[in-house]
């Protein structure tokens, strides 16, 4: 299921990992000090299969709700719902912000690496689990470490993913029509700065890749402030353009 709340917005924070509410919450207050900014948030159901389709079609009723375009935003999978939004209604986006989402394989997110190493390693689950912290987060300690590791759990069973155990899934990326600012961690080991230069070839005139300093995977919400002056810099690019070209020419 998803949000079904009015959409009185500029842009849209699309969420599909629910354990993860805090950290983009940290991203949202300060984009909000300039925008209104709402929360899409998919929520799938223990019974329900891991679906993008229906993810996208949930999207689209809320959106049909905003009446102008909006810009998307949103984090790896979320992130992808809103590539694959864009790519099937670019005239309802005004831009398209991807965080930690790779040029190589969109589809890449946190669990796609804790199953291959869940797979590979003779380790026991909790022990893969403190290594992706350490990767995810960097290092930990005591009530902290195992916060996150109940977070990662968390997030294993409440999030829309396309991975398994049995199975990693494989996304080609492609161009939108759009604007898009595509941002990811410099210390990322899950999209990283390789991953990310992947999505050189599809960028347009306009376009951004930024690369956020000394951030990890979830740099958007440890290092917000600078992530945030990123993005509002890139929506006042975009609506500049649009407000240029829409002004009568001189003769």
């Amino acid at each position: 299921m998803s949000s079904l709340s009015p959409c009185p917005c500029s842009a849209v924070w699309l969420s599909v990992s629910p354990s993860f509410r805090r950290l983009e919450q940290t991203l949202l207050d300060h984009l909000r000090r300039d925008r209104v900014v709402s929360h899409w948030q998919y929520v799938q159901t223990p019974d329900e299969p891991s679906s993008l389709a229906v993810a996208v079609t949930l999207l689209h009723d809320y959106i049909k709700g905003c009446d102008r375009p909006v810009h998307l935003l949103g984090h790896s999978t979320g992130g992808l719902v809103g590539l694959l939004y864009a790519q099937e209604f670019p005239q309802r986006v005004q831009s398209l912000t991807l965080l930690g989402v790779g040029g190589g394989n969109p589809a890449l997110d946190w669990k796609a690496h804790y199953y291959t190493q869940l797979e590979l390693l003779p380790c026991p689950r909790q022990r893969v689990l403190t290594q992706m912290v350490y990767s995810l987060f960097g290092r930990q300690r005591g009530h902290c470490l195992q916060g996150l590791v109940e977070l990662l759990e968390r997030d294993l069973q409440e999030s829309l993913s396309l991975h398994s155990l049995v199975q990693r899934f494989n996304l080609f990326p492609h161009r939108v029509a759009v604007p898009l600012l595509v941002a990811g961690g410099q210390e990322d080991t899950v999209v990283d700065p390789v991953q990310l230069q992947g999505w050189q070839p599809w960028l347009k005139a306009g376009d951004r890749l930024w690369l956020c300093p000394n951030g990890r995977h979830f740099f958007y919400g440890t290092h917000a402030p600078i992530t945030a002056a990123a993005i509002t810099d890139f929506w006042g690019q975009v609506e500049a353009t649009a407000i240029a070209t829409r002004l009568p020419q001189a003769v």
